[in-house]
Order: structure tokens, then C-alpha cells, then sequence
């Protein structure tokens, strides 16, 4: 991917952007460091992404944390991101609600630590009426669970009678997600060099952009934030019609 000029007040930004936030065990393994020092790192990068986000004009953001798969990897590395995402709640979410953020979280709750939880709940209630910019922060999250949910939720509503088949559609359906009045994403990037969507927003990612960039996300820049927006607008977006 070229490298770009800065975006701002030159081009405009997608409304929602998704990123996979990935490489930062690689990036500390690299180095010659324990992987937990590359999930701090990561974090810190996401702390200045979120101000790129606003400074570019972005609407919507959305970091893919952790997966439901994540719970697979060895049980010290879990406790070290449960930690991480701990101390992360605890210390920027107040910072965030004074920028203006507004923060919602999706994904399975009942696996995570009740604590983490109830700072969760507390960053939606505190930073509910913000509207600089809404974070989203995946954490236990796996698209595949969710549409599952989603479709079992519409069947139960029609079980008891709430709707009938004709009212089920693609609307309905997206509806039913947790990222219900949310925007699907413009444009999803993916850091590491990694080309897949390893279970995220397949269902809202349906016609986005996707931008692969070799860069670790420790390592992952303003400048890489811009390019992968300039690498939008080079492109076509068409939603299944022909090209002009």
C-alpha cells in the first residue's frame, strides 16, 4: 500500500472504521519480550489510534480486542489481557468521555470476569450521550455466535407470534445483531500482513472495504491510519452493480 498525504480536510473519511488489531505477540517476540509487553504496547497504540479516529473525522470506530477464540491461548496470556483490559478501563475511560467518545461493547459477556463487566457497564452509561465518536470495542466476540444469536432471537420472536416469516428479512436480521444502529463499516483494516476476517462483522462487513497492511499493530502509525483511507477512495465501491 503507498504511502498518502495526510487525509484531513482533503479527503472524506469513511463514516465507520473496523480494525483487526493484530501482530502485537509477534512484535514482542520479535524483540526478544514476553507477549504481554506487546499486548501493552498494542494498547497504547489503540489509545492514539482512537485520536487519529476523531482528528481524520471518523464516525464510527470499532477495535477488534478480543475474540471468542482468544479464550483458546494459554491461560497466563488471558490473565495478562484480562489485566490489561483492566487497567485500561480503570484509567481511560474518564480521558474518553471528556474527548467527547461515546463507548459501547460487543460480544459474549458471560465469559468475561464480572469486574470487567461492570467497568464495561459503567464506560456505556458514563459516555452514553457522547457523540464526538463512538468506540466499539469487540471483547469475547465472534461473528458467527452473534448471527447465531441473532437468528435464534427472531425465531423465538416468531415462536410467541411477535412476527411472522414475511417479516423476516436482511433489515430484520441486522436488527437483531449487537451492532444494531450502528452503520456497517466503510472500511476494515487489519494489520500484520494477515488476509482474513478471522471471524469479525462478517455479517455488517458484507460490502466494506478491506485493507491489509504488513505493518504490526504495536507499530501501526497515523501515517498507515491515512494511507489505508487513501486506499478506500481509490477504490470502486459498487455494492454488486456494475462499474461506471
Amino acid at each position: 500500500m503507498e504511502p498518502a498525504a495526510s487525509t484531513k480536510n482533503t479527503l472524506t473519511p469513511p463514516v465507520h472504521v473496523a480494525i483487526i488489531m493484530d501482530g502485537n505477540g509477534r512484535w514482542a517476540i520479535r524483540r526478544g519480550l514476553p507477549r504481554a509487553l506487546g499486548h501493552r504496547r498494542g494498547a497504547q497504540t489503540a489509545r492514539a489510534v482512537i485520536k487519529d479516529a476523531i482528528d481524520l473525522g471518523v464516525s464510527y470506530l470499532t477495535l477488534y480486542s478480543f475474540s471468542s477464540e482468544n479464550w483458546n491461548r494459554p491461560t497466563y496470556e488471558i490473565e495478562a489481557l484480562m489485566g490489561l483490559l483492566r487497567h485500561y478501563l480503570r484509567s481511560e475511560v474518564a480521558e474518553l468521555h471528556r474527548t467527547g467518545v461515546k463507548i459501547t461493547f460487543i460480544g459474549d459477556r458471560s465469559r468475561l470476569p464480572d469486574d470487567i463487566v461492570g467497568l464495561a457497564k459503567h464506560a456505556e452509561r458514563l459516555t452514553r450521550d457522547n457523540t464526538r465518536i463512538q468506540l466499539t470495542m469487540a471483547l469475547s466476540y465472534g461473528s458467527r455466535a452473534e448471527i447465531v444469536a441473532a437468528a435464534r432471537s427472531i425465531a423465538e420472536r416468531a415462536v410467541r407470534g411477535e412476527i411472522s416469516l414475511d417479516d423476516i428479512d436482511e433489515n430484520l436480521m441486522a436488527h437483531s445483531m449487537q451492532t444494531a444502529g450502528i452503520p456497517d463499516p466503510d472500511l476494515v483494516i487489519r494489520t500484520s500482513g494477515e488476509q482474513r476476517l478471522s471471524n469479525f462483522l462478517m455479517w455488517q462487513a458484507a460490502y466494506a472495504e478491506l485493507v491489509f497492511v504488513d505493518t504490526l499493530w504495536p507499530d501501526f502509525s497515523r501515517e498507515d491510519f491515512e494511507a489505508a483511507i487513501h486506499e478506500y477512495h481509490r477504490r470502486e465501491r459498487r455494492y454488486g452493480a456494475t462499474g461506471t
